[in-house]
């Protein structure tokens, strides 16, 4: 679509994380570079890779239109050119929210059927021998010894002990 339309890449961004984010490592680069005007033109394959909420998504194209760089998104072939496109890019915004607010109420009732079944929802809590724990604690192992011989993290060794103090006070 570049080369069709005449456009220089200049720069792919990519992101490995959700669009639901608002600090993504490749979309601030992306901005970064529009502020220090590096292109005139953002190309997208779908308008939802920027973002899923529709104020965000409003507040990138925002600032790329105060800028003057013009937001192309390949699938649904809107061109922010235009007050059309800009109008359609507003009513897209507001769809991925809305299916971003489906799934999470899909997971949710879901989650909520498993814990009505039974079914554990998460990790398990961890088996822990205290008694143990607080024993070698007392004899003067360190809280990364105790870690290791328990095989847990030390601010798992460092809850246990506050717990005791917490009791015995």
């Amino acid at each position: 679509m570049a080369a069709q339309r005449g456009y220089q890449i200049v720069q792919e961004y990519t992101d490995r994380i959700s669009g639901v984010k608002a600090r993504r490592p490749g979309l601030d680069q992306m901005m970064k570079d529009a502020r220090h005007g590096c292109f005139d033109v953002v190309l997208v394959w779908a308008s939802d890779r920027i973002a899923r909420s529709v104020r965000h998504f409003l507040e990138v194209l925002d600032e790329l239109n105060r800028l003057n760089i013009e937001f192309v998104s390949f699938r649904e072939q809107i061109d922010t050119g235009g007050p059309l496109g800009r109008a359609i890019v507003v009513i897209i915004g507001a769809i991925a929210e809305l299916e971003r607010s489906l799934i999470v109420e899909r997971v949710r009732a879901g989650m909520r059927r498993a814990r009505l079944e039974g079914q554990h929802i998460g990790r398990r809590p961890l088996d822990l021998d205290r008694a143990a724990i607080l024993r070698d604690r007392r004899s003067g192992q360190s809280l990364g010894q105790l870690a290791r011989a328990y095989q847990i993290s030390r601010s798992t060794v460092h809850r246990v002990l506050h717990e005791q103090l917490e009791r015995s006070a």
